[in-house]
This record gives structure tokens, C-alpha cells and sequence, in this order.
């Protein structure tokens, strides 16, 4: 399987859950098994996209993170439950939770159109496969190659010993992915730097006090954690957080 049939399947199985019922899904997507006449070239290809499908369905979770701008939005919540030194305050689930929805949500439009160019398309029987995986690759590789440095592209090509691509559909896959999450965890942790640095003033100040009444024993994470906290909540730490997360993805 090529990395157009890749993406393609992917995006579908992506979207299915989304848009399409579930009696469409089981009619149009998942193709009829039919054993009795092994040399029935159709029964044979049936099988063999089953078998793909249960394949990739196992590694979807991966690919898709890799291939959305979830990872950047989990790290940078993760660097704000640390900076304020609340343990597991929100919890993972809150935060996976949140994560999630704000990748479906900076993600609407590249599954719309993802949907609306090749898997509606190719439900309908409009397009065959070849033509809905390129219209399938396009806006995916479009999103990715937005929020990837060009420094970390040319690094996986220069390494696969790939020629320059003169187009964003001449872009091999195998490099765009790596390329691209290396790219979004460096902008992940720049942002994550720039959330600990009040909070680690804080800490520092409240050390510092404490030392000077010579209050060594007492823990200063104990003294600056509600300051911390106090000081999140006056600026709507949350509100900023989210809000400077959806604008580096525009």
C-alpha cells in the first residue's frame, strides 16, 4: 500500500465515524465477502481490502495523532498542568478530552474537505479509488506542510535522497510525517517555555522570602502554589491558553 492509499484510508475511516451512518458504512465501505469462487478475481480483491482495513484500523490511532495538530495541543496543556504544580489537576482525561475536541475542531475544515472532494465522491461512485486517494492526499498534505519547517522537511529528504518537490502533492508522505512532528513538538515546547516562565517567578520570589525569614524546612511549592493558582484564574489562564493555540495554527 502506497502512502495515497494511506491517507486516503485513513481519512475515510476518520470521517466515517463523523459524517456517515452507520447502514452507509456497512453498505458502500466494507465490501461483501463471497469465498464459494476463489477464482472470481473481485472476491479475492473483497478480501484482501478487508484485510487492509482490520491492518491499518490497528495503527489509525497513531498515524492520525502524528498527522493532526493533536500533539502540539496535549503537550502545551500538559506544560500548563506542570507549571502550576498541581499533580494530576485537571486530570488526563480532562486534558485528552479537551485535546481532542480542539483537534476536531482546528481540523473541520481539512476533513470537510477531505469529505467533501473524495469520500463522498467515491460513496457515491462518482470517482474510482485512484482518483479519490490524490483528491484524498491534497488538503491532508496541505495542513501539515502549513505547520512544518522547512528545515525539518528537507531533513528526511535529504536523507531518503529525494529530489526537491516542486509541488505540495510531490511531497512524499513518509517524509511530510516525521517532518511535521518534529515540527509540532518544537513549537509545542517553545510555547510551553513561554507559559512556565511567570510561574517559575513566582516560585522563585516565594523562595526567596522563605530563606530569607529562615524558613528552610517548609516547602515553597506548598507557599506559591495558591499564588499560582490565584494568578492563573485573575488572567483566565485557560482562555489564553486555548486562544494562543487556535492562532498558531492560522
Amino acid at each position: 500500500m502506497n502512502n495515497k492509499q494511506l491517507t486516503f484510508w485513513l481519512s475515510l475511516i476518520f470521517i466515517i465515524g463523523l459524517l456517515v451512518p452507520v447502514d452507509a458504512f456497512a453498505s458502500n465501505i466494507i465490501p461483501g465477502v463471497d469465498l464459494g469462487d476463489s477464482t472470481d478475481p473481485d472476491n479475492v480483491w473483497n478480501t484482501v481490502t478487508i484485510v487492509l482495513l482490520i491492518t491499518i484500523l490497528s495503527v489509525a490511532p497513531a498515524i492520525l495523532i502524528l498527522m493532526t495538530c493533536f500533539t502540539r495541543i496535549v503537550i502545551v496543556l500538559g506544560f500548563v498542568r506542570t507549571a502550576l504544580a498541581t499533580q494530576q489537576m485537571p486530570p488526563n482525561q480532562v486534558l485528552i478530552g479537551l485535546a481532542l475536541f480542539m483537534t476536531l475542531f482546528v481540523m473541520a475544515p481539512t476533513i470537510g474537505e477531505v469529505n467533501q472532494v473524495a469520500v463522498q465522491p467515491y460513496l457515491k461512485g462518482e470517482i474510482n479509488q485512484t482518483e479519490a486517494l490524490d483528491n484524498a492526499a491534497t488538503p491532508i498534505k496541505q495542513f501539515m506542510i502549513k505547520q512544518t519547517r522547512e528545515k525539518d522537511l528537507k531533513l528526511f529528504l535529504d536523507f531518503s535522497g529525494a529530489e526537491r518537490p516542486a509541488t505540495v502533492d510531490d511531497v512524499p508522505l513518509t517524509a511530510l510525517i516525521p517532518a511535521f512532528a518534529i515540527s509540532e513538538l518544537k513549537t509545542a515546547f517553545q510555547m510551553g517555555f513561554m507559559i512556565y516562565i511567570p510561574f517559575l517567578v513566582i516560585d522563585m520570589v516565594v523562595a526567596s522570602i522563605l530563606m530569607g525569614m529562615g524558613m528552610m524546612m517548609l516547602p515553597p511549592v506548598m507557599i506559591s502554589l495558591p499564588f499560582k493558582i490565584l494568578l492563573f484564574i485573575l488572567v483566565d489562564g485557560w482562555h489564553l491558553v486555548v486562544k494562543s493555540l487556535l492562532l498558531s495554527f492560522n
